[in-house]
């Protein structure tokens, strides 16, 4: 009997032993294979390139570094962003995203919106407090809780950005030499409401200023581009849509169904924005919608966020992202490009946000006029902004 007991206690230790490794080192594995940046020599920037890339405003409308166990003040040795490679990567303003629900199997061609659940997963395996391992709106507000925390420890490099006046000092910041980022929340997908209007309120108190109105399956606002078909905004998603524009959001359609984009377009008279993606004429994939709709999307003033991974741009190195830049200028015109990289949003890179002047490089190898490149770096976003900033 005492060697039973004592051999079931050894088996309790190593059990014991067992998760706390899965919980101190799983996450992190996890994430080093998720958001992978490939191998590769220093790329090239000129001095004139490094003049121009010093020089502007930069601005990215897509991470989702928030859904990662890891210090965004510190430069960490896995990832794509954090405040220190932002900084050396001199971005202006960065849209942290929300992740809150993302189905096993995910794919860019069909998804169930009751398929298993990824970040229930990754919720428990980074011990995030106990009500977001059930609730997608605690999710959100515990990462909009996760941004502020950062804000806090990052003295004074990052500036969350609420208003039109946050914008302005965080910008007269920068010209001035400071290094600083501003920091805009956003939501991957309006799920988080979970069918209750009433609980927008909380998510805008939070700080969230972009709201997506999908992700990877159809919710109940409406289809999913990746859902189980092209439906449009449900009569709830008609209410969010309205909601959202009276509350000073930024409707972001990037993961809409092809029908739901075309609804919030005839509902609204506010610019749209895309946050990722890439163009349909340069890479021809599901995941980017097609010329004509995205043109009717910069007929609204807004702008198309164009990714860094090879799920939207089919090459991702810098001289591909700049082909891609270049085709969607051609496409709906330089004033409504701008850059959405989906930078930490379990994609791999072929460069993360402290390397963005090989970007710069290759917009100029590409052709773009310095004025051009001005304006995707961040201008276009920045006039959205203004326009939708209280």
């Amino acid at each position: 009997m005492a060697t039973l007991a004592k051999w079931i206690g050894r088996l309790l230790l190593l059990c014991a032993a067992a998760v706390i490794g899965i919980l101190l080192f799983g996450p992190a594995y996890v994430e080093k294979t998720r958001n992978r940046v490939t191998d590769h020599a220093p790329y090239p920037v000129s001095a004139e390139a490094r003049a121009l890339h010093d020089s502007l405003l930069i601005g990215d409308l897509h991470a989702d570094s928030l859904l990662w166990k890891r210090d965004l003040t510190k430069r960490g040795s896995r990832g794509h962003v954090d405040i220190p490679r932002l900084i050396e990567g001199n971005v202006a303003v960065q849209v942290f995203t929300a992740v809150t629900k993302s189905p096993a199997g995910q794919n860019y061609d069909h998804n169930d919106a009751d398929a298993r659940d990824n970040i229930t997963l990754l919720a428990i395996g980074q011990l995030w407090p106990l009500p977001t391992w059930s609730s997608l709106h605690q999710r959100a507000l515990y990462q909009a809780e996760k941004l502020h925390r950062v804000q806090e420890r990052a003295d004074g490099r990052l500036r969350i950005l609420r208003t039109k006046a946050d914008l302005d000092t965080l910008l007269d910041l920068k010209r001035g030499g400071e290094p600083v980022v501003g920091g805009l929340l956003g939501l991957e997908g309006a799920h988080p409401l979970e069918g209750d209007l009433s609980k927008l309120q909380a998510l805008v108190d939070a700080g969230y200023r972009v709201i997506g109105l999908h992700h990877f399956f159809d919710n109940a606002l409406g289809g999913s581009l990746h859902g189980s078909g092209n439906e449009g905004l449900t009569d709830f998603g008609r209410a969010v849509v309205t909601a959202s524009v009276d509350q000073g959001l930024i409707l972001d359609v990037a993961h809409s169904s092809p029908q739901v984009v075309r609804d919030v377009l005839a509902m609204t008279d506010v610019p749209i924005i895309l946050s990722h993606g890439g163009i349909h004429r340069a890479c021809p994939v599901k995941r980017n919608l097609r010329d004509p709709l995205m043109q009717q999307i910069a007929a609204s003033g807004g702008v198309i966020g164009i990714g860094y991974w090879a799920g939207a741009v089919c090459d991702p190195s810098p001289a591909g992202v700049a082909r891609a830049i270049r085709a969607a200028i051609e496409v709906v015109g330089e004033n409504h490009v701008a850059l959405g990289s989906d930078f930490d949003g379990s994609v791999t890179t072929a460069f993360d946000s402290s390397e963005l002047a090989a970007l710069t490089q290759a917009l100029l190898d590409e052709g773009l006029t310095p004025a051009q490149i001005r304006k995707v770096a961040g201008e276009n976003m920045l006039r959205v902004l203004r326009a939708r900033l209280d």
